[in-house]
């Protein structure tokens, strides 16, 4: 049998790939962990219904992962970021997550993260040849 290597968009192949990983990851999870998958999203708007800012995670077996924390830049500062993690959290509380698990450019968020009781557990240099990527963890248990 010959196979091949192809690059291309396709939303068909890429469901197929993720859904063999994760029946195949099902095998060694327990039991009442299995199915335990939901995305979180919530948005911070203005009066006119004007997105602002938003963080975007799932909820993946015993943790939540936050893969997306904007706010715009002219109201950075007013504790928006702030109000969105409590509420990402107290929703990981409440869907009895272990720990919550986020990462970060050097320019990006790493402070604001260690204020909110993040730890990093890695890092990796080089990125973009002048900054660090940040891997963080924050216990729920």
């Amino acid at each position: 049998m010959q196979y091949k290597i192809s690059q291309e968009q396709n939303e068909r192949k890429r469901s197929f790939i993720n859904n063999k990983l994760y029946e195949y990851n099902l095998k060694h999870f327990p039991k009442d962990l299995r199915g335990r998958y939901q995305e979180i999203n919530l948005f911070l708007t203005d009066e006119n219904d004007q997105i602002r800012g938003g963080i975007l995670g799932e909820i993946c077996w015993n943790w939540l992962e936050i893969h997306t924390l904007m706010i715009d830049e002219d109201i950075r500062g007013l504790g928006h970021g702030s109000k969105l993690l409590l509420e990402i959290e107290q929703i990981a509380l409440n869907n009895k997550c272990d720990f919550i698990k986020v990462d970060t450019l050097s320019f990006q968020a790493l402070d604001f993260y260690q204020n909110h009781g993040y730890q990093i557990y890695g890092t990796l240099d080089n990125v973009g040849r002048d900054h660090q990527h940040y891997y963080l963890k924050k216990d729920l248990s």
